[in-house]
């Protein structure tokens, strides 16, 4: 596998070294549950205790504010439940998001519709960002809780979180934002993002799977999400994942201070895959230009399959994606795409490119050798393609 290029950073990561050598000593000898009184278990609690620590000075928050989870999705499902229950108590039962955000939050609205609560979806527009002006117009005497993404998974576009945030501050509204794609990709610092809860992800940043964070402001109680254990506070009961805590802190810490460094090495790369990949006939970038991150870029080809793609690539040694990793297994267009008005065909031929701090100049060379040939060649195999090349380019919806 060692030839491999690897560029579905937004659906994993691999875990660094450095974070491997601080878990090492927790899967081996240092393996005590937390919640004994034994050295062993002790050791262990004092570990979850200094990675606490180091997560909140370096995202600038309170430790006390700071709850373990396995994942940003068990992030998300906490946060948006109890956030609309919290608002519930008030007789507030309207909910303001947005049309592309994560399923994790988007399906868990649609539950909470069933119960009856009323959602109103923001449009993202064609460049992919929710407009802070449509929020304030959505606001409405029983609203009680917001929740928009940071930076969206499939196409990484920055959406304007701290305004939002200070929006819905001034008119009392709790807001929760999906940070999973933007740490260690955007400055990141809890205290300006005006944010009530907050979900993190380990494994986006070369930290292990299974582990994450929800952030939720001190002013907050968060009714007990997980039963039956006094860890977390009580509200999130089961042993710990001491190994995965302990490396999530050091991804974290690695994460906050080497964005800048990561986007300086990256930002060429990115420059360098929109400059040629632009240059093939029939493509769009999906998303703003210039208010996303450095590490996503989302092409939609015309005439082509996005499956198809993915698999010719795959057979030339290079791991892209089509869209969300929780999705992929569906036939259905991006539901991301689709917000920002591509029609069905165009959204079924995407590409998402994304780089980590290991990607290499040469791993992008190679993709821009091989990527034209194959479109070309899935083109001539399309018998759709001679009558789309002699259209007018991308008609939006």
């Amino acid at each position: 596998m060692s030839n491999i290029i690897y560029l579905d950073n937004a659906a994993t990561t691999r875990i660094s070294s450095t974070v491997r050598e601080v878990m090492e000593p927790y899967l081996d000898n240092l393996y005590g549950n937390a919640s004994s009184l034994y050295s062993l278990g002790r050791e262990s609690a004092r570990a979850i205790h200094k990675a606490r620590m180091d997560i909140a000075e370096a995202l600038n928050c309170d430790p006390c504010e700071i709850y373990f989870t396995s994942g940003g999705s068990e992030s998300n499902n906490w946060a948006v439940k109890s956030a609309a229950a919290l608002a519930a108590k008030s007789g507030k039962k309207h909910i303001i998001s947005s049309e592309f955000e994560h399923h994790a939050v988007l399906h868990v609205l649609q539950a909470l519709e069933k119960q009856g609560f009323e959602v109103t979806y923001l449009p993202v527009y064609e460049n992919g960002i929710v407009r802070v002006s449509d929020l304030e117009k959505a606001f409405r005497p029983d609203t009680g809780f917001c929740t928009l993404m940071h930076v969206n998974n499939e196409i990484g576009t920055i959406q304007p979180v701290s305004d939002i945030g200070a929006l819905c501050k001034a008119h009392g509204i709790l807001f929760h934002s999906d940070a999973v794609q933007a740490l260690g990709s955007v400055k990141f610092d809890i205290s300006v993002l005006n944010a009530d809860l907050l979900s993190l992800s380990g494994h986006k940043i070369h930290a292990p799977k299974g582990i994450g964070a929800l952030c939720v402001n001190n002013k907050i109680r968060l009714p007990p999400y997980i039963v039956g254990g006094a860890q977390e506070s009580g509200l999130r009961a089961g042993t710990e994942n001491v190994a995965g805590i302990v490396g999530f802190a050091k991804a974290v810490q690695e994460a906050v201070s080497g964005t800048e460094a990561k986007n300086s090495k990256l930002l060429p790369l990115k420059e360098k895959l929109c400059k040629e990949i632009m240059k093939l006939e029939k493509v769009h970038l999906n998303g703003d230009p210039e208010q996303r991150v450095v590490t996503n870029l989302n092409f939609s080809f015309e005439g082509i399959e996005g499956e198809s793609l993915l698999l010719m690539l795959d057979m030339a040694g290079i791991c892209c994606s089509s869209g969300s990793a929780c999705t992929s297994g569906s036939l259905d267009p991006s539901h991301v795409l689709l917000a920002l008005g591509l029609p069905h065909e165009i959204a079924h031929g995407s590409l998402r490119i994304s780089m980590s701090q290991y990607t290499t100049e040469a791993e992008i060379d190679k993709l821009l050798e091989v990527l034209p040939g194959i479109i070309n060649k899935l083109r001539i195999m399309s018998p759709l393609w001679e009558r789309i090349k002699n259209q007018c380019s991308i008609q939006k919806k």
